[in-house]
This record gives structure tokens, sequence and C-alpha cells, in this order.
């Protein structure tokens, strides 16, 4: 006769479905009622995310697209004003990285990012009336500011419902939308020249600008209705009170610290710890290292390629972007490592990148590294992993994961007039071989921030796994501004 413990524990054991392989590796663990409440999140947060980030990719890029389609010819544009106009969006962009964050500890974030998406959509519709440079400038500052708050806010609260298992996947889906827009304005711009150029009068590149307008302002009005803010401050009529407390109890279980408010001593607390500066000094390193598909359209245009193959070739590289973005986010949460799926798509992005720092003479392989250029764009797993990092302290993670993306739209605002100036297109000389640099160094980065996480993992909660993986630190911030519970991070 069977041992009836054994025989117990054996029907008792869940057998891994197929989904655990596709989706989330421990799916066949998770009951009925937490797979409900995570089919919600993903409907809501994923779907109004990836609109509303796909809308401000579109609005953010359609700049490159105007640019080559007859808008530097009809508002007079020489020298370095294309820059200059990136950077009245990129300095604006910058200003609300952080203090966006901050705000939505106070205001809602569907109540925040839903006015935020709605303002950048009115003032990209105002482009299209746009007659000197100075006016573009004024418009780009403001679409940059609106636009802002959406990523940082966004990462935030996918951080805030899921889990270790569950996170990175999301993250890249969510970021995927990025090239995807991008490439969508390259064939939007395309259409628009070929159907609606000079229709009421109005050139192509306006007409761009007038149907992205069109297209945001409703994207934002959904974001109040269907974003389910975080799980401490969801009134989602969508979810029943027993899924707001099964998300509580889930991300308490991960180690995810409740929100403690915004205080002096906070800033303090994060700025004497060494994750902000790490986080935010490799972010920028590798944020720096992805600008060389930027300029795919302006080698096109100086090789003579037509407006409408200057618009749709570029999007190749995006969409390349996009399924490398994909792969390493599922990967990442696949095999439970973080620094192992940044580190190997930094290595594989030293090839195109060096290829056009070498510049060679064949428009082929110069055109093979254009599309390649981003192959190592692991956005997803960068900031999951910060989240992770920083699960321990709910305010420090909001602040590091903002602060990487604010200092990176930082510098990013005057490192392409110093690396990158119009008067060296289309060779770019300083250009790609910095971004080639910029990888060998946040290389470098990156493992230096693996070896500090494993030696504070070791300290708090004994020996990681594996070496190629540092997991949530069990931390407990001394002096800190919480409600007085230690907040532990899950031991795997």
């Amino acid at each position: 006769m069977a041992d009836p413990v054994i025989e117990s524990e054996t029907s008792k054991r869940p057998s891994r479905s197929f989904r655990s392989f596709i989706w989330d590796t421990d799916t066949h663990l998770k009951s009925h009622e937490e797979r409900v409440l995570l089919r919600k999140l993903d409907w809501s947060i994923l779907t109004i995310g990836c609109l509303g980030f796909f809308m401000k990719y579109l609005d953010q890029g359609n700049l490159a697209n105007a640019y080559v389609s007859g808008m530097q010819e009809d508002l007079r544009m020489f020298g370095n004003e294309y820059t200059y106009a990136q950077m009245a969006y990129t300095c604006a962009y910058a200003v609300m990285q952080i203090p966006s964050t901050l705000i939505v500890q106070k205001i809602r974030p569907s109540i925040w990012l839903a006015a935020m998406e709605i303002c950048w959509g009115v003032f990209t519709f105002a482009q299209a009336g746009t007659h000197s440079v100075g006016q573009l400038y004024a418009f780009r500052f403001f679409v940059g500011f609106f636009e802002s708050s959406f990523f940082p806010v966004l990462l935030y609260v996918l951080g805030s419902w899921y889990t270790k298992t569950e996170l990175a996947k999301r993250v890249a889906i969510f970021h995927m939308t990025a090239p995807v827009g991008s490439a969508f304005g390259g064939y939007l711009q395309a259409a628009v020249y070929t159907s609606l150029g000079g229709a009421h009068g109005l050139a192509g590149w306006r007409w761009l600008y007038i149907i992205c307008g069109c297209m945001t302002v409703p994207v934002g009005v959904a974001t109040y209705f269907v974003l389910p803010d975080t799980p401490y401050t969801t009134k989602a009529k969508f979810l029943t009170p027993r899924e707001c407390e099964l998300a509580i109890e889930r991300v308490t279980k991960a180690g995810k610290a409740a929100p403690a408010g915004v205080t002096l001593a906070t800033f303090k607390r994060v700025l004497l710890q060494w994750r902000w500066y790490a986080f935010v000094g490799g972010y920028v390193l590798y944020g720096s290292s992805c600008q060389a598909a930027g300029y795919f359209g302006i080698w096109l245009k100086a090789e003579n390629f037509s407006v409408v193959d200057r618009n749709v070739i570029p999007t190749g590289s995006k969409l390349i972007s996009a399924f490398c973005v994909i792969m390493w986010g599922f990967l990442s949460d696949y095999t439970g490592s973080r620094f192992a799926l940044i580190l190997g798509p930094l290595f594989l992005g030293l090839v195109p990148n060096g290829i056009l720092a070498f510049w060679p003479a064949g428009v082929q392989i110069k055109l093979f590294a254009f599309l390649t250029s981003s192959v190592h764009l692991m956005t997803a797993v960068f900031y999951t992993w910060a989240n992770e990092v920083c699960a321990g302290d709910n305010e420090e993670r909001a602040l590091v994961i903002s602060s990487m993306n604010g200092m990176q739209y930082a510098v990013d605002a005057w490192l392409p007039l110093v690396i990158f100036p119009q008067t060296m297109a289309p060779t770019f000389r300083y250009g790609f071989p910095a971004t080639f640099g910029f990888i060998i160094v946040a290389i470098l980065a990156v493992t230096g921030i693996h070896f500090l996480v494993l030696r504070e993992q070791k300290r708090s909660s004994g020996e990681p796994e594996t070496a190629l993986e540092a997991g949530p630190i069990e931390y407990h911030p001394e002096g800190a501004d919480s409600i007085g519970e230690s907040d532990k991070a899950e031991k795997k």
C-alpha cells in the first residue's frame, strides 16, 4: 500500500503547463484567482501603457520623419538647427523625470498621466502650424515636457504590481512599443507624403503632426479610466475588493515595500546608498550607446535614397530592436537572470557599432550596421534589475528608476551637439566611435554593479543561487521614514 503522505504530496504537486514555458514560469503554481488578477492587470496596464508609449515615441520621433520629408526646406533649417530642435525636446523631457515619480506619490498615476498625455497631444497637433524654427523649438519643448512623465511613471506602476518571474517580460512588451512607434512613424510619413502631401494646401509633414495629435488625445482620455494606479491606491472598478487584497499580499510576499511618503530624509537615505549612483551611471552609459540608429535617415538622404525610402528603410532597424527587446526580456524572466541578459546584448552590440565607428567604404555593410545598431537594446531588463534590487524601499525604487531615465536625457540634451553635429553628417566621425566606446564602458559599469549587488546580498541574505544572478536585496534602511515594518526582499 502506498504511503498516504507521499501519495497526498504527489497528487497535490501542480503540473507545469505549456503557458509556464511561454509566459510566467510559475503560472502552474498560482491559484485561479491570482491568474484572473494577472489577466486583468495585463489587459489594463499593458494595453494602456503600450498604447501611450507607442504614441509617445510616435510623437517624439516624428521630428526626424518630418525633417527628411520637406520640413528642412520649408522652415529653412540650416547647420545644427535640427540638433537644437532635438535639444529643446530633450531638455524639457529631462526636467520632469524625477518630479513625476514623486508627484504620483500624492496624485494617482491615472490622473497625472491622462492630463500629461492630452497636453502633449495638443502640442503635437500644434506643430502642424509651425512657420519658423523658433516656433518649432517652443513646440518641441512643450511636447518633451508633457511626455516626460509617461515612461518613469509606467515603469513605477509595473514594478508596483508584478513579481520577479513576471516583471521583465512585461516591461519588455511595454518598451517594445517604443521602436514600433518610431517604425510606424516612418510608414505613416511615407503614406502621408504620397497621399496627403499638398492636400488643402498643407505639406505632407504638416499632415503627419495633425494625424499624430488626433491619435494621441483619445489615448490620454482612456488612460484615466483604464490605468489601475498601484495596489495601495487603486480605485479601478474592474478589480474586486478581494483582488485588491490579493495584489497587496503578492507584492508584500515579493519584498516590495509599501509607500511611506517622501521627505527630505528620503533623499538623504537614497543618496547615501550606492544603488542610485551605480544604476544611474550605468544606465547613462548604456543609453548613450544607443544613438546610432537615429542618424540612419540622414545617411540615406546623403546617399540619395528617395523620400519614401528615407522613411521606410530605417523602420527595419526599429523592428529589429523591438524583437530584441522582447527576446531579452522573455529570456531574462525564463532564466531568472538579469545580469547575463544585460551583459550579453552589450557584447553583441559591439559588432554593428564597431562597423559604424570604423566607417568602411561599402554601402551594404553600413546598411547592415545601421539596421542592427540597436540589437543591444535591453532597456527592459536593466529597469527590471533596478526595480528588483531597490524593491525593499518604495521611494528609493521610484527615485532610482526616474533618475536613470532623467539623467540619461539630461546627458542626451547636450551630447549629440558635441558628437553628432549636423556639420559632420553623414559620417559623424565623433559620434559613431563614441557610441562604440560607450558600449565598452557600459560593459565595465554593469559588471561593477553586478559585483556590488552580490556583495550586499551576501551581507544581508547569504549566498545568491548563481554567480550570474543577484536578486532583490533584503534591505533594512536605517532611520528610514517608513511605516515601521522591516522591508524584506523575498529570499530565493
